[in-house]
């Protein structure tokens, strides 16, 4: 009998390697662009990763799961504007800079529908994402409204809903390029309104 003790012991797809996650991640990222959503399973992402299939399932319970933690990863880099009107400003460039990412128009379609249909998961996504965005903007609105800067009865979730909803249909489905002016012109409506 062979000395098992000498040997150390192999965790095949611990948790506790954060490369493996880093990997799966990446090479959903890739196939999402190369092939699409649809063509994107769970066996293909292990497999190009260069991990088990199950030691995807460890990590991430479907590939709804999987592919919104490929594409957001968290509330991005860039921390909240101190002015109103600037963080205003900086949620419409990131919401046209996550919508013009390839991997995400690419998987858009897919993945709203899969959520559609698991509402657990919807909502799991939804609490480790966007609702942490909507309370941090309606607290700011709170202090905007206390400041005599936004006027009372501002609904967070209707303005996240208005710069989510006009990102997404501009880059997405009008396909639009220049998404700098684009932002520009999305957090000036927001700011502004349309009457004179």
């Amino acid at each position: 009998m062979a000395d098992t003790a000498a040997r150390p012991h192999r965790r095949q797809g611990s948790r506790r390697d954060p490369s493996i996650d880093t990997d799966v991640l990446a090479a959903a990222r890739r196939l999402l662009i190369d092939r699409g959503y649809a063509a994107t399973s769970i066996d293909l992402i292990a497999t190009t990763a260069g991990v088990s299939r199950p030691a995807v399932y460890r990590r991430w319970s479907s590939k709804a799961h999987l592919v919104h933690e490929a594409l957001f990863p968290d509330l991005g880099p860039e921390p909240p504007a101190d002015d109103f009107a600037a963080e205003i400003t900086r949620l419409c460039h990131g919401a046209m800079r996550m919508y013009g990412d390839a991997a995400v128009r690419e998987a858009i379609p897919g993945l709203l529908n899969d959520l559609r249909a698991d509402r657990k998961m919807r909502r799991l996504l939804s609490d480790r994402l966007e609702a942490t965005a909507r309370s941090q903007l309606a607290a700011r609105i709170d202090g905007a409204v206390a400041d005599g800067v936004a006027r009372a009865g501002v609904n967070a979730d209707t303005i996240m809903d208005v710069i989510a909803g006009g990102a997404w249909y501009a880059v997405c489905v009008r396909r639009v390029k220049d998404t700098d002016t684009a932002a520009r012109r999305l957090s000036e409506l927001v700011l502004r309104g349309v009457l004179a």
